[in-house]
């Protein structure tokens, strides 16, 4: 009888070890798959700050750059006119005459460029603060930054959709008028044409679109992660538990 109750105790141990080995391999896969989930995770944050900062690079040559609408062909005067600045021709030379500043609302021909400039300028602001808003990564949550950042760039990409449709609002001014000809009216460009720094800000709002969305989609994975670790940390410990 003392044998036989030994060797039930001795099977007992074996079987309990044999359990405790099978749950090993799979905390191990577990681990494994954890890993690679958080290096994937920050090798796409990553990539998603490098576009980031592509394009608030945008965002600012779209906003200083005064090539939104230009001369044509058939335009009665040479020039070309951005946000706030622009350049027209006198007609007897060569020479462009140029006015305007941001600095200086009074100086643009009309108030739909004003507001453009604003809009713009705001959302040029707002991704400028969103790269600044890197530096929390090392204080704060980081699922919070990204939705912080993805607000930010979401509010970027509706203030460039502002500016994008009130710039031509504007183009029924006198200055504009007298460089593309009588025919130009809001909306309506007349004999000029839309130059590189108006459609690299349309392009600039699908790709603040896309940017905020993904920083959306890696808050969420940063909060799927912190469940994920405690449910992992769970289990070592119950394992540890059960092992003793």
């Amino acid at each position: 009888m003392p044998g036989a109750a030994a060797g039930t105790a001795a099977t007992g141990a074996g079987s309990s070890g044999t359990a405790a080995a099978g749950m090993l391999p799979a905390q191990e896969a577990a681990k494994i798959y954890h890993t690679n989930y958080v290096r994937n995770s920050r090798a796409i944050g990553v990539l998603w700050a490098i576009f980031t900062i592509c394009f608030a690079i945008v965002n600012v040559v779209c906003f200083i750059q005064p090539y939104w609408i230009g001369d044509g062909v058939d335009t009665p005067q040479a020039g070309y006119f951005g946000l706030f600045h622009y350049c027209i021709g006198n007609g007897f030379s060569r020479e462009l005459t140029c006015r305007g500043s941001f600095t200086d609302f009074s100086s643009l021909p009309s108030g739909a460029f004003k507001a453009a400039s604003f809009f713009i300028g705001l959302s040029m602001m707002l991704i400028i603060a969103c790269i600044v808003c890197f530096i929390l990564f090392f204080f704060c949550n980081t699922a919070t930054v990204y939705k912080i950042c993805a607000w930010m760039q979401l509010t970027s990409a509706a203030c460039l959709v502002l500016g994008c449709m009130i710039f031509p609002d504007g183009w029924d001014s006198d200055e504009v008028k007298r460089m593309c000809g009588e025919k130009t009216d809001k909306y309506t460009l007349g004999a000029c044409s839309v130059r590189w720094a108006y459609i690299l800000a349309i392009i600039g709002i699908l790709d603040a679109l896309i940017l905020s969305f993904l920083a959306f989609v890696l808050g969420n994975r940063q909060d799927s992660l912190l469940a994920e670790e405690l449910k992992l940390e769970n289990k070592v410990l119950l394992s540890q538990s059960s092992l003793e």
